[in-house]
């Protein structure tokens, strides 16, 4: 098997996935889908996760993986729900990726509103939190599982700009570990994905707000000097760390920059 490939662990086997139609979280559908992992894909976009589905389907030489698509809010409750169900469906539900984020950049933290900070906690943290809740009892009666979460350097700074980003990175990770000492059964772990093109490197470039000169005198040159990677980049570095035995990996914290 080549370091590009997922282990056997994963192939045939069902996961969901959120954050799926844009960025790392699609990068990553694609790349998991073409080495036969079967999806559960999420976000709030509908028609952006179908345009995921059909580049899962593309390559024709690859495995065959079954993609289905839930849209919605993954910190529902009913949302999480409807996921497992088509996992369920497919059959070898696996575990979960959680990938989704939101940034709302720009602010000081005490113009940013309460619905714009609840939002960012949502994304990151209460859907974290609604996934452990529908799919542990599953991977528990399994006795194995995967359960990964998409953290961030930024759980370790205080950046102006993007206070609510940087404490609800915080909670997810230490959530991450918590349930890592939990669930030992259930591999967990932290990915870091490093600093990549995505909307959200767009949203902190032209950000609005009282620190928002001093978040763009951090995010602007890193496009203008080339630092960042792309998304296939970022998400080949997760198929690449699952490569290899996953139970290695339980309660770490990898960053794609170390791989």
């Amino acid at each position: 098997m080549s370091e590009t490939q997922v282990s056997h662990f994963f192939r045939g086997k069902t996961l969901l996935l959120t954050g799926g139609s844009m960025g790392i979280g699609r990068a990553l559908a694609v790349a998991l889908a073409r080495e036969g992992v079967n999806l559960v894909i999420n976000a709030r976009s509908g028609n952006m996760l179908r345009e995921t589905r059909e580049l899962c389907a593309e390559d024709g030489v690859a495995p065959k993986a079954v993609v289905v698509i839930v849209a919605g809010d993954a910190s529902k409750a009913e949302t999480v729900a409807s996921m497992l169900e088509a996992a369920r469906a497919i059959g070898n539900f696996q575990g979960f990726i959680h990938a989704a984020g939101l940034l709302h950049p720009g602010p000081y933290i005490w113009e940013l509103s309460s619905a714009d900070f609840q939002a960012v906690f949502a994304a990151n943290v209460m859907a974290g939190h609604q996934l452990i809740r529908c799919c542990l009892p599953d991977l528990l009666s399994k006795g194995e599982g995967l359960a990964v979460f998409f953290g961030s350097g930024a759980a370790e700074k205080t950046q102006p700009g993007i206070a609510a980003y940087c404490a609800a990175k915080a909670a997810e990770e230490h959530l991450a570990r918590q349930l890592a000492a939990e669930a030992p059964s259930v591999t967990t772990l932290i990915y870091r994905p490093g600093i990549v093109e995505t909307r959200m490197q767009v949203q902190a470039r032209e950000s609005q707000g009282g620190a928002a000169k001093q978040l763009q005198a951090v995010f602007r040159p890193w496009k203008e000097q080339g630092q960042l990677m792309t998304p296939e980049q970022s998400s080949a570095g997760l198929v690449r760390l699952l490569a290899r035995d996953p139970r290695r990996l339980h309660g770490g914290n990898w960053d794609v920059r170390d791989l």
